[in-house]
């Protein structure tokens, strides 16, 4: 797409300036389409790359003939904007000096602007190297851009090497923790709430799953020298028809986060005997990505970062390329602690020095 009615991207400026433009973009996951026109456009101007769409996903690609090829990869969506008045993790953007305030700071279009500016500036890398921007990473993993582009165009992802850049502070971080959600339900009798005693209450009953989540001990597991701190727990309960009702059903959800020591079947054998006796239900689940930091692509870029790499706790599209046989890695600029709050931010600073080490790495 060339329209001239897209706002244009300066991919030569100051990264922390296109940060800020590429959030002024409302792109909340759905809404991504304004923005991939923009990434696409001035991708476009670039005559070194081959550039390629599938929906709101972008893909620029160098064709020089190296013996590896990097991927560096993005999303273009957020989560929903703030609902409380006041918030500075909004759209668009504000300066506040040198820290830039809005939805997206950290998550990740500070990540997304180093992304765009190495494509722009490396016309001949020591590595061939592949853009991803892709959308609907925020929301359901049947959505995602990049899994549509596992399964249509698997072509473009073939790689060596992955660096996924979601906010690390400017740190490796290996591998991921798997994820996976159940519902644990429990059955009643209704009856009239004034005549409690004719009825069984489906909400008490869930009391036992409670305290069972509430006393687990969540487990550290080392995996090739990086400590994952697991978390099992309720995230979210209902039950009820009415206020004089005693329920006949209740449903509690809970998340696990696992260590990437497990597969997918291992992690629900041990809920579901944790919970043994309740009626448990899979909802989601996907698997962990070891580290492998000896690898050596990702042991070179490791010593390139100099910071000593750590674990990620949360669950990030490294677990896809994982799954893809590419060794991948998270580093990107800004604190993950914010991501998704109402003082979402990140100091420019923190970007140009994500800018400054892949620019090091890749030249």
């Amino acid at each position: 797409m060339t329209d001239a009615s897209v706002p244009s991207l300066d991919l030569f400026g100051d990264v922390a300036d296109l940060t800020a433009a590429l959030m002024d973009f409302e792109s909340v996951s759905g809404n991504e389409t304004a923005l991939a026109d923009a990434v696409e456009t001035a991708l476009l101007a670039c005559p070194h790359l081959e550039v390629s769409r599938d929906g709101d996903s972008v893909v620029a690609r160098t064709r020089l003939g190296r013996s590896e090829r990097i991927i560096l990869a993005g999303h273009l969506d957020t989560v929903p904007l703030p609902t409380v008045p006041g918030s500075r993790g909004t759209v668009p953007s504000t300066w506040d000096g040198d820290v830039l305030y809005g939805r997206g700071a950290t998550d990740m279009k500070g990540g997304v602007a180093v992304q765009l500016a190495l494509a722009a500036a490396l016309t001949e890398p020591a590595r061939d190297i592949t853009y991803v921007f892709y959308d609907h990473e925020e929301v359901d993993a049947s959505l995602s851009g990049l899994g549509r582009l596992e399964r249509s165009h698997p072509d473009w992802l073939k790689a060596d090497f992955a660096v996924l850049l979601e906010p690390t502070n400017g740190t490796v971080e290996g591998g991921c923790n798997g994820t996976m959600r159940f519902h644990a339900t429990t059955t009643g009798r209704a009856a009239h709430s004034a005549r409690a005693w004719m009825g069984e209450n489906a909400i008490h009953a869930a009391a036992d799953i409670l305290v069972r989540l509430r006393d687990h001990s969540p487990a550290t597991v080392n995996v090739e020298g990086l400590d994952f701190r697991e978390s099992l727990n309720a995230v979210r309960i209902w039950g009820g028809t009415a206020g004089n009702v005693i329920p006949d059903a209740a449903t509690v959800e809970i998340n696990y986060r696992f260590a990437p020591d497990k597969g997918i079947e291992e992690a629900e054998a041990y809920v579901r005997e944790l919970l043994s006796g309740f009626d448990v239900v899979r909802t989601d689940a996907a698997a962990g990505a070891r580290p492998g930091l000896t690898l050596p692509a990702a042991a070179s870029f490791v010593a390139a970062v100099g910071a000593e790499p750590k674990p990620k706790y949360g669950w990030t599209d490294v677990a896809r390329f994982s799954a893809l046989g590419i060794p991948a890695v998270n580093f990107g600029p800004g604190d993950a602690l914010l991501a998704h709050t109402d003082d979402e931010h990140v100091h420019a600073g923190a970007i140009r020095d994500c800018l400054a080490a892949l620019r090091s790495w890749l030249s």
